[in-house]
């Protein structure tokens, strides 16, 4: 039984990695090279210039620095936010609680497309088109966060607050000092998820930004697609720098990820 459940974890773990290993490839090829048929797999020869003229293709490096302000903007802010709202869900009680916490939940049932076109409007009239704000601030509070903050603090024993209160601890004191030392697990869990999803978006960049000065790598990398024809080389080298610090975050932090989400469905 074990040995079928190796393999089967094998076989789905190169399926997996096979679409990792070809974009890899791909980018030490030459243009000619990613064009025969049938393709190669390995390159006649490695060609590393291809990372080099992406930087001199495309300001590569302003695309990074855009991501990553984007990426630490939102991730940072659902943090410190979602986990005050989790909070209050969790360990407070006041009317309507229950109600409010359900038209947070909603939100997750409503595509983003769908309000895309309302945000795009209320954006323009605050003229926030083209800058940070519009990166950052639609970002900066997920309904998910809430969530999943909210069911970890359930399961906090209720009476480390009431020794807090008794050691004069106000609300802020024991949701600052006593209930986010003990979600770690799930801060972190939330924090990857933002992460990925922050560095990864594209539509509402692409959407949001039109300068040059405001793309991020997603956006940035999609400029080597052309209609008629594409530079494999050059997009799969864009794609393979793009990829690694989230490759080497998530083998960082695996273990916190996978903590965080058994605790999280455990405590439901």
């Amino acid at each position: 039984m074990k040995l079928g459940n190796h393999i089967l974890l094998i076989v789905g773990a190169f399926i997996m990695i096979v679409p990792f290993l070809w974009m890899v490839l791909t980018s030490l090829k030459s243009f000619t090279e990613t064009m025969q048929v049938p393709p190669t797999i390995w390159p006649n020869e490695l060609k590393f210039e291809n990372y080099l003229n992406v930087f001199q293709s495309v300001d590569f490096l302003k695309y990074y620095v855009n991501t990553i302000l984007l990426t630490l903007g939102r991730t940072l802010a659902q943090l410190f936010l979602c986990s005050l709202a989790a909070y209050a869900f969790a360990r407070l009680e006041f009317p309507g609680k229950n109600i409010i916490f359900i038209l947070v939940l909603s939100v997750l049932m409503v595509p983003m497309q769908v309000i895309l076109i309302p945000n795009y409007g209320i954006l323009t009239q605050l003229g926030w088109i083209d800058t940070f704000y519009a990166l950052i601030v639609p970002g900066m509070f997920s309904a998910f966060g809430v969530f999943l903050l909210r069911q970890f603090f359930m399961g906090i024993p209720k009476e480390i607050d009431e020794a807090a209160k008794i050691d004069g601890c106000s609300f802020f004191g024991i949701y600052w000092r006593v209930i986010l030392p003990n979600a770690t697990p799930a801060l972190i869990a939330l924090g990857i998820f933002t992460i990925l999803s922050s560095w990864n978006d594209f539509l509402w960049p692409l959407i949001m930004t039109s300068s040059e000065d405001m793309r991020v790598l997603s956006v940035g990398i999609a400029t080597f697609q052309g209609q008629y024809s594409t530079d494999y080389p050059l997009l799969m080298a864009g794609a393979v720098m793009s990829t690694i610090p989230m490759l080497i975050m998530f083998i960082l932090l695996q273990k916190y990820l996978v903590a965080g989400i058994a605790l999280q469905g455990a405590r439901k």
